[in-house]
């Protein structure tokens, strides 16, 4: 049972340690609105969202205003564009048209974003799951609310390099298209290995087709909280510590269970999954680089950090598994540089890097996120950088992402600003030894061997 004691024991938490929930999505599949005439998918794809959505945001402001805890976005995923347009897309603008129809229902039920502008080809890509990659930078360009993702390799299948490469090409497509905007486009485009079909979380939620026909997966957030624990137990030993962030992750994630089970009962769709991610944001306090520190670095990406990450990552998973009946999505912390205070001051200062970031990703939730690079970064060092995070989420058995972005007339120490959560970010410097022979070979990674379980 959850009780009303509970709820209230989390007020200090919002007013002083800036506890919220991140995001509600519901996610909604778009299966039965596949049609081969592209006029009546879109209409399809239009009534059905805004049907099954049009109370979403109401709902979240009506349950925000009743408990009392903020609820900072309401989003929509939806089923893989790339399997839902492949009979009626026979060009790339035919996929763009599918975005726009998402942007304008974004827009109609007042959700902030809408994922699922996305492929999935970690073993092949089909003709239209191509079109869709190769449209996705036009997509984001002319749309505000679409987030786009696609899935190029897994722990089962291998990695598609040939979709490795061609997604380097298309971050540097995406990134000239919003170059006036400091590439912006590229902040809503993650590339993963091993997608989960449920995540809430944006870039990178799309609605797997695994799933129900509509569902409600919550996000909950509270890196300022286990930050405010850690500091009452300062010096203590790590049975301590990890006691400590196991019970403050138990009492975030009840939150989140709270308003999932609120917000599925009265919307009528059931609930799916809690994403426990500490997720940070540019708000002072509200730093998952600010715990490693309190953990005992002098900065984070000092030797020790990939450890005090770890930890950190496996005490979230133990304490929040147990507040709620089902935990999927990413779940763990995130360490995205422009959304982080603490990690834009650890970049700024030298502390951390770009390598050192990729392996915090062996033991983090996600991958290398939100971290802005040189504009004139070669496309098949993108690719290489995407290979390389892809590589560590197939033979580790978890899901790594990059969301990388090179902005257009800007090199290393410029700084580029992107507003909202998306912060800003210092622009990194990235290794100038090319990868390019070792990109273009084409075909797959096989997949690893300790894929074979069947």
């Amino acid at each position: 049972m959850i009780n009303i004691f509970e709820v209230n024991e989390t007020n200090k938490m919002v007013e002083q340690m800036n506890l919220d929930v991140r995001t509600i999505t519901m996610g909604i599949s778009l299966l039965d609105c596949i049609d081969s005439d592209l006029d009546a998918l879109n209409e399809k794809i239009y009534k059905k969202i805004t049907t099954l959505a049009k109370d979403l945001v109401s709902t979240g402001n009506q349950i925000e205003r009743e408990i009392g805890i903020p609820i900072v976005n309401k989003r929509i995923s939806v089923t893989p564009i790339g399997l839902v347009g492949g009979a009626a897309c026979k060009t790339k603008e035919d996929f763009v048209t599918i975005a726009k129809t998402l942007d304008k229902v974004a827009k109609e039920v007042g959700v902030n974003f809408i994922g699922g502008y996305s492929a999935l080809v970690s073993k092949g890509m089909t003709p239209a799951e191509e079109l869709l990659i190769r449209s996705i930078p036009e997509a984001l360009a002319c749309t505000e609310r679409v987030c786009s993702s696609v899935n190029v390799g897994s722990t089962k299948t291998g990695l598609n390099m040939d979709a490795i490469k061609l997604m380097g090409e298309v971050v540097v497509e995406a990134a000239e298209y919003t170059k006036e905007n400091d590439s912006l486009g590229c902040a809503k485009l993650v590339i993963f290995c091993n997608a989960p079909d449920d995540n809430p979380f944006m870039a990178g939620a799309f609605h797997g087709v695994t799933e129900a026909d509509a569902i409600i997966n919550v996000g909950v957030s509270g890196p300022g909280v286990v930050k405010k624990a850690l500091e009452k137990v300062r010096g203590e030993n790590f049975e301590v510590l990890c006691e400590t962030i196991k019970k403050t992750a138990f009492k975030v994630t009840r939150v989140g269970q709270l308003v999932a089970q609120e917000a599925s009962k009265r919307l009528g769709v059931p609930f799916g999954i809690i994403d426990l991610s500490l997720a940070p944001t540019p708000a002072v306090g509200d730093s998952v680089a600010e715990i490693l520190e309190e953990i005992g670095l002098e900065s984070v990406g000092a030797p020790g950090t990939t450890a005090a990450l770890a930890l950190l990552n496996d005490q979230v998973k133990k304490g929040g598994v147990m507040a709620s009946s089902y935990v999927g999505g990413l779940s763990g912390a995130f360490i995205p540089v422009s959304e982080d205070q603490g990690m834009i001051d650890a970049v700024v200062n030298g502390a951390l890097t770009l390598e050192k970031l990729e392996a915090m990703t062996c033991v983090c939730s996600v991958g290398l996120d939100m971290i802005a690079i040189p504009g004139d970064t070669p496309a098949t060092t993108i690719s290489g950088i995407i290979a390389d995070e892809a590589a560590i989420g197939m033979i580790n058995q978890k899901t790594t992402a990059v969301r990388i972005i090179p902005v257009i007339g800007k090199g290393v120490g410029e700084t580029v600003e992107f507003g909202g959560l998306l912060g800003y970010a210092p622009v990194m410097p990235v290794n100038k030894f090319s990868c390019e022979a070792f990109v273009n070979r084409g075909g797959r990674i096989p997949a690893p061997i300790h894929s074979f379980k069947n």
